[in-house]
């Protein structure tokens, strides 16, 4: 909550908190102790991706090393609904990852993670991307009045099923294509749920005022809370201007919109490296975008664009000082894998071509799935988003292993070290948090934001989701260099009362539930 720390026993039963005091004389089956190290609720991830990755490996140790024992995921593209025509579109990421994507619907999907088990608490928003999809493909075109109805009803259906509300990645084709319009009539479907607005905003660049304004219009017209994913300030020129986005944000909040965000709080994002390509050049899937590129005379329109500051669109490209601040990270052929951790310059002079077709012959190669780091972000800007008290934390990765397929992945490092880098850099090194600010950032704020009213704080009779560290020694291992590293620190987390990491060492214990939204109906 931010109050200070305090001594005490916690007892547990049934998997929640059943006291809290001295309860040295009460009866128990087991102690654990933590003298010394300290006690609080399990972290929450504001938005992690591990719709797939958990049917994988769903203990993801990525997550619970880090303290992590929920997250809330679905950023535009959701795990559903689905359709035959995204399943075809999107079947080699399902490939990647050795799914089959025997689920349609939300309820599906929740009853397949339910029946094979999890290690974390999951909850997820029905993504916009998703609901235009099933409706209109990827083309850019807007829907009828009656498409939109079908797009309605879609979202209507997410929140029954229990989704959290709705979301946007408005840089990510086919979502750029969505007007204002279309997403305020989305998100009002989603308020009358209980549901909020979580959104990937349309730039995080030059046009970032613009996109905010987007943001806070949407909340504000459709009557629904909007939290912001992922708060950055991206581009060499827009440097030092976090302090104007935080004083949007805070008069925003001054007049009564409900509008706060998160931040993973390192100066490289990661995205897909199809986003260094214009929005047009999206319109009908990868597949057309490959086409494109494959056409002198669209190549070159293409490369113009690249070349050229806009406000039209997030141009990366026109944010970065050169290719070698772009990283690759996950490809998906495996005759591509040793490029994984190469920078683009690297990769251009190895290929021997210039950075921009060596950009375009890798979207080609690995059918426009790979990923990248992108080193865009100041790192005052970065700490004074991570210090606004209205922004908590999210990981925006993955849970992933070290091992096994996942393993073979080269993440961005945030996906094994964001919680515990916090503690270590923002808390312990920089005295940037107090101890109890950076928990109350990982704990109570998020459960508020969420609704989570059982969960996020230490109190009598919520579900026992508890993390136990030493503070003086946690920290993150990953590197950029090396991303495939668990922190360090975590004695114990608890998932449901269950322990999940027990004396420092994973149990292999599947606890976890799906956590529904307001909206739920069984």
């Amino acid at each position: 909550t931010g109050s200070p720390w305090y001594s005490g026993d916690l007892g547990i039963r049934d998997g929640r908190i059943a006291a809290i005091g001295n309860l040295e004389k009460a009866a128990r089956a087991k102690t654990i102790d933590a003298h010394g190290e300290v006690v609080a609720p399990g972290f929450i991830d504001m938005l992690g991706q591990s719709e797939l990755s958990i049917l994988v490996e769903p203990r993801v140790p990525s997550k619970i090393f880090q303290g992590i024992t929920t997250e809330i995921t679905g950023e535009g593209n959701s795990v559903a609904p689905l359709n035959d025509f995204i399943i075809q579109s999107d079947r080699k990421v399902y490939e990647h990852y050795g799914v089959t994507p025997d689920w349609r619907t939300l309820r599906q999907y929740f009853a397949r993670i339910e029946k094979q088990g999890i290690g974390i608490n999951f909850a997820t928003y029905i993504g916009a991307t998703s609901v235009r999809r099933m409706v209109l493909g990827d083309e850019d075109r807007q829907p009828t009045p009656e498409q939109l109805d079908q797009m309605k009803r879609l979202v209507q259906e997410g929140m029954r099923a229990g989704a959290v509300g709705l979301s946007s990645a408005l840089e990510y084709a086919p979502a750029p294509y969505a007007k204002t319009e279309e997403l305020i009539a989305l998100a009002g479907e989603a308020a009358k749920f209980g549901g909020i607005y979580a959104t990937h905003m349309r730039s995080e660049g030059d046009g970032i005022m613009a996109a905010l304004d987007e943001a806070i219009r949407i909340g504000r017209s459709a009557g629904i809370p909007v939290e912001v994913w992922h708060l950055k300030v991206a581009g060499r020129r827009n440097f030092g201007l976090m302090p104007a986005v935080v004083a949007k944000i805070d008069a925003a909040r001054a007049t009564g919109t409900d509008v706060s965000a998160n931040t993973y709080a390192y100066t490289a994002w990661e995205n897909g490296l199809s986003a260094f390509i214009p929005p047009w050049a999206h319109d009908g899937g990868n597949a057309k975008l490959a086409a494109r590129l494959h056409d002198p005379a669209l190549r070159k329109r293409i490369r113009e664009e690249i070349l050229r500051p806009s406000t039209e669109w997030d141009n990366e490209w026109d944010e970065i000082p050169g290719p070698e601040a772009v990283v690759v990270g996950v490809v998906h052929k495996a005759g591509l894998l040793p490029l994984q951790g190469k920078t683009l310059a690297e990769v251009a002079s190895k290929w021997k071509k210039d950075p921009i077709d060596t950009l375009f012959d890798l979207l080609i190669e690995d059918d426009a799935l790979t990923e990248v780091a992108v080193f865009g972000m100041s790192e005052a800007d970065v700490a004074l988003a991570l210090e606004q008290p209205w922004v908590s934390v999210d990981n925006d990765s993955s849970g992933t292993s070290p091992e096994g397929i996942l393993g073979k992945e080269h993440p961005h490092p945030r996906a094994y070290g964001t919680f515990p880098r916090v503690l270590r850099k923002y808390v312990r090194e920089e005295h940037k948090l107090t101890l109890e600010d950076a928990v109350r950032k990982f704990t109570a704020l998020p459960a508020q934001r969420m609704r989570l009213t059982d969960r996020g704080v230490l109190k009598q009779g919520v579900w026992a989701d508890l993390v136990i560290f030493d503070p003086t020694t946690i920290r993150d291992t990953a590197t950029y260099e090396s991303p495939n590293s668990l922190s360090q620190g975590m004695e114990y987390v608890l998932v449901n009362g269950v322990p999940v990491i027990d004396h420092g060492q994973m149990t292999g214990a599947l606890p976890g539930k799906v956590l529904r939204g307001a909206g739920y109906e069984p």
